[in-house]
């Protein structure tokens, strides 16, 4: 384990061809570079009202899946991955849709953030969606078929709040001590059926379906088709109207639907920061298919801010190339869509603790909106 660790801590100290764009110049400025790198996109480092940010994108479908935000104000700052499955339009929509609603409900209550105010924010999303779908029946049916993952972190005051749904994952690295070291501690609940936490959840929701998780090619599946129990979109999965001819008849179920097999409420964990709380990764779970917690966090820590988002994808790659026993340089050079046979869209987003300027709040304007690009 620690020579794993160690090998691909040295592989991620050699940066991408173009990374004299970003990182810290002969004066110790930092750069806040963004770019790409084939099918990369990056933003090396910038600055929010919680501290500073690292955010990257790695495409790897035909179209890119995934889709993230970084959103800071008065109110505090808002990180978003959302990691779309069956096509890039449920992401795409979250991304457009989930913080206005998120910003219009806290206006209504004085511009506050509460745990309340962000589920509301992911189910008015949620309907929204869904009528979406609705919308575009008749003329495009494939979108009942379109769902998103959705990883949310907002920290306001001197409290950070973790919404999730789906299997994209938060860590926080918090310094033990005095030691210099550094713990990994996960902040958010997958919802995906290969955890047997869920698959009983489901089976005590669903007590007389004995097919609501089902074993498929070495894989646990909700209804013997999708691994995420919880997500915005997959209208076909929780609407009976949306399950039926014209979508493919692989997301057709024979019995009728008593009650949504999957759902959009989110899991919402609130932490409050700690003057020992260094970061958090925000990623989809393309990066944690790859890499654990700890060598996620022992990367970041052990290399300066600029650059750490696109340091971890670079680690994530290595041992995706590894795995298949290639070299990592040939990895690269193969194109989207082959490329997904290796390694999934992966977004990272690290957002590093400032305590001076969180405890400070809204007397401090760090207004900053960016969006990962929504193709390569």
């Amino acid at each position: 384990m620690l020579e794993s660790l160690m090998n691909l801590l040295s592989l991620c100290f050699r940066p991408f061809s173009n990374d004299s764009a970003g990182g810290s110049g002969s004066n110790g400025a930092v750069a806040d570079a963004v770019g790409r790198d084939g099918l990369l996109w990056f933003r090396d480092f910038g600055r929010c009202a919680a501290g500073e940010f690292s955010m990257a994108v790695i495409q790897a479908n035909q179209v890119l899946e995934d889709q993230s935000q970084i959103e800071s104000g008065p109110f505090g700052t808002f990180v978003g991955v959302y990691d779309g499955h069956g096509g890039p339009d449920a992401a795409r929509f979250v991304c457009d849709h989930l913080f206005p609603r998120f910003q219009a409900i806290s206006a209504q209550y004085g511009g506050i953030v509460t745990a309340e105010i962000i589920r509301r924010a992911f189910l008015q999303t949620e309907e929204e969606f869904i009528a979406h779908v609705g919308e575009l029946w008749n003329v495009q049916p494939s979108m009942a078929t379109v769902g998103t993952c959705c990883l949310v972190g907002v920290v306001y005051q001197q409290t950070l709040f973790v919404a999730n749904l789906g299997d994209s994952r938060a860590v926080l690295g918090k310094k033990v001590g005095s030691t210099g070291g550094v713990a990994a501690i996960q902040l958010s609940t997958e919802h995906n059926a290969n955890i047997d936490e869920i698959r009983h959840e489901l089976k005590d929701l669903h007590p007389d379906d004995p097919e609501i998780v089902v074993l498929k090619h070495g894989v646990w599946r909700v209804k013997g088709i999708i691994q995420v129990s919880k997500s915005i979109g997959d209208a076909y999965m929780k609407h009976e109207e949306y399950n039926r001819e014209p979508i493919s008849a692989k997301f057709r179920l024979p019995q009728p639907m008593h009650m949504p097999y999957m759902s959009a409420n989110p899991t919402i964990l609130t932490h409050q920061i700690h003057p020992n709380d260094s970061f958090v990764i925000f990623a989809s779970d393309g990066l944690w298919e790859h890499l654990s917690n700890e060598q996620a966090v022992e990367i970041v820590h052990d290399h300066p801010p600029a650059g750490s988002a696109k340091r971890l994808i670079k680690a994530a790659l290595q041992e995706a190339a590894r795995k298949r026993e290639m070299r990592y340089s040939d990895l690269r050079r193969i194109d989207k869509k082959v490329r997904r046979h290796f390694h999934d869209d992966i977004t990272v987003i690290i957002l590093f603790f400032n305590r001076d300027l969180i405890s400070r709040g809204s007397r401090l304007d760090y207004s900053v909106s960016v969006r990962s690009a929504l193709e390569h």
